[in-house]
């Protein structure tokens, strides 16, 4: 418990040291690839989801609603 404590205010103490002086890396990253990476994700992901759709043959579990009729359950009295 001691060591995890210890780690604690470690981790504590550097997040504060961050804060107060600010962070190593540039404050311009978003601006300079923030766009791009947006959409470079939005193109990977569509990609993904076109080759997930089209090609991999994955049976949809669509809805059998007006497709399948039921069977009848019970023998017909006579």
């Amino acid at each position: 418990m001691y060591r995890f404590a210890k780690a604690a205010v470690n981790a504590t103490g550097q997040a504060v040291r961050q804060v107060r002086h600010g962070s190593t890396t540039s404050q311009d990253f978003h601006s300079k690839y923030g766009t791009g990476l947006l959409i470079g994700g939005a193109v990977f992901c569509t990609a993904v989801w076109s080759y997930v759709l089209t090609q991999t043959g994955i049976t949809w579990n669509l809805s059998p609603v007006g497709k399948v009729m039921p069977k009848e359950w019970r023998e017909a009295e006579e």
